[in-house]
């Protein structure tokens, strides 16, 4: 009796983390060129899935990617997922939380290529999407990470501080002696080990934030901000706490709703 052979089953699809420019909810864009290599244009340009924060966001990435290398399909046709909210809100860098992000990945199980991009940088580096690539290996699905800004390192290397041992920390609390209990906790493990310690805010709370650090941190402290990593109007001042003290405007007005990095180190 003849049999016969099962088709065979296409290969898994790469998960690819595509970087997106820093210039999210700017007045001004940054040429996309500018500051993502063109090999990863073109990457993003062949892809057709997509799991990203926000939709209309990748949608917007995607026009203006089209622009510089066009799209293999039209936005229309783009077939793009959300990640949940609560992993917005909550994160998913711990791998502590519920999501199961598995079923996002069902496309490159089937054979297809899929970009991961947050709004802005690397995803699963100070944005969503860990999860997802904690998913891609468990399901032997390649990963590849393609070249862009990462604003961090980026900080971390205008700063001046020690780029040879370091901490990313997210934010810091939003409540005044939480937030100031947690500045003097980063200080004294930054001053016991040389380990520079780097963390964001949301911009509209950067004067916040840096008067905290000035009134919180001791005099001799190095204090690094890096406001508008890639874009025209970029800022990066690193000085002890005690010249920050002397300044008469802490962050000038041009870069206060800028995305900023601080970094705080001996």
């Amino acid at each position: 009796m003849a049999t016969t052979s099962a088709p065979p089953t296409a290969a898994p699809g790469t998960l690819y983390l595509v970087p997106a420019p820093l210039d999210h909810g700017c007045d001004t864009l940054t040429p996309l060129d500018d500051v993502l290599p063109r090999g990863t244009l073109r990457t993003a340009a062949r892809l057709t899935h997509w799991i990203c924060e926000n939709a209309k966001t990748a949608r917007a990435l995607l026009k203006r990617i089209d622009a510089v290398e066009p799209l293999a399909a039209t936005l229309q046709s783009q077939q793009i997922a959300e990640l949940p909210r609560a992993v917005h809100k909550k994160g998913d860098h711990t791998g502590a939380t519920d999501f199961d992000a598995r079923p996002l990945l069902a496309a490159a199980l089937a054979g297809h290529d899929i970009g991961l991009v947050s709004e802005a940088g690397m995803p699963a580096v100070a944005d969503p999407g860990s999860s997802v690539v904690r998913a891609a290996h468990a399901l032997g699905v390649a990963v590849v990470p393609l070249v862009g800004p990462v604003s961090p390192l980026l900080a971390l290397a205008a700063s001046g501080l020690n780029g040879q041992n370091f901490a990313f920390v997210g934010y810091l609390p939003q409540e005044a002696t939480e937030r100031a209990d947690r500045i003097r906790a980063l200080e004294a493990l930054a001053l016991r080990t040389g380990q520079t310690q780097l963390f964001i805010e949301t911009p509209y709370r950067n004067a916040a934030m840096l008067q905290a650090l000035v009134q919180t941190l001791k005099p001799s402290t190095q204090l690094a901000v890096c406001a508008g990593a890639t874009l025209a109007q970029a800022c990066n001042t690193s000085l002890r706490v005690a010249d920050w003290r002397r300044r008469a405007d802490l962050l000038p007005e041009q870069v206060r709703a800028l995305p900023s990095v601080f970094a705080i180190g001996p």
